[in-house]
């Protein structure tokens, strides 16, 4: 009499470890991609990340000062106090910035004509996943953005910022800015035809940033009652509030409603642009 083999228990489970061994292999070959491809075009990216923050800072907090005309008129310390306030509302539009061009930009040209996005999903790893790491490409690009433009942004102000780094509020905003910049990236990419790249940049790129609290701080919007309420809308407002609350002692936001516009604008922006990134590589 012959006994029917029973599969092990072991081996049922091999094959889902296999396969999850290789889409963490998978995904992190792509990261390590996308960052070979990033230091080779590395100084154009710092060319494109540093240049408007430089251009903003070396205007209104050092030529302005010197001949001046700054905020504040010839007061240092109002002069100090605007220079606190504006670099870190730069570090949070780079963030934003450089997520986008990390992210949407390359995603427009692959889901064009050429259809490159199609060597990528080739990759052993489910397509939500492929979404999710042009994420995490972008966040890591966000981040350099902003460790790179804070030092250089406040040595180029006539005066001296003054900063009080609170590290648990940065260790935990930092991370979530840039995810935040990915993830906005990546809708703008799974939506914009190349044609409307730059529609897009005039009309929500251009204002999200002129509204985004990072020239002034959102407390002082109180004067404007409902212009201070319609800007919530704006994901950079908390990014721009939370690296104020991170690097100063400045008033900003509280806290709860900086966390919970991060994680909330996080959470929605990926899971618009992984459902925007699965229907055009489906179609």
């Amino acid at each position: 009499m012959s006994t029917a083999a029973v599969p092990s228990e072991d081996a049922a489970v091999a094959p889902q470890r296999s396969s999850r061994h290789s889409a963490l292999n998978a995904f992190w070959a792509l990261t390590v991609r996308d960052v070979a491809v990033l230091r080779k075009q590395f100084i154009a990216f710092l060319m494109r990340t540093l240049t408007q923050p430089i251009l903003f800072v070396f205007v209104f907090a050092y030529v302005f000062p010197k001949i001046g005309q700054g905020i504040g008129g010839n007061n240092p310390e109002a002069q100090k106090a605007f220079a606190t306030l504006l670099v870190p509302g730069l570090v949070a539009v780079s963030c934003i910035f450089t997520g986008i061009q990390a992210v949407a930009l390359p995603l427009v040209q692959e889901f064009g004509y050429t259809r490159e996005i199609e060597d990528r999903v080739m990759a052993p790893l489910p397509v939500t996943l492929v979404a999710l790491q042009k994420v995490f490409a972008g966040a890591i690009q966000s981040l350099i953005a902003a460790l790179v433009v804070f030092p250089i942004a406040s040595l180029i102000s006539a005066t001296t910022p003054s900063y009080n780094v609170n590290w648990p509020e940065l260790l935990t905003i930092l991370p979530f800015a840039t995810l935040l910049g990915g993830a906005f990236g990546l809708v703008i990419g799974t939506r914009a035809e190349p044609r409307q790249v730059p529609l897009v940049f005039s009309i929500i790129v251009l204002p999200m940033t002129l509204l985004g609290a990072a020239y002034y701080p959102w407390t002082a919007l109180t004067a404007i009652s409902w212009l201070k309420w319609a800007v919530l809308v704006n994901p950079l407002i908390y990014m721009t509030e939370g690296f104020r609350a991170a690097l100063t002692n400045l008033p900003h936001m509280d806290l709860w409603g900086i966390y919970a516009g991060l994680i909330g604008f996080t959470l929605l922006f990926t899971w618009l642009g992984v459902g925007g990134f699965k229907k055009r590589v489906l179609t």
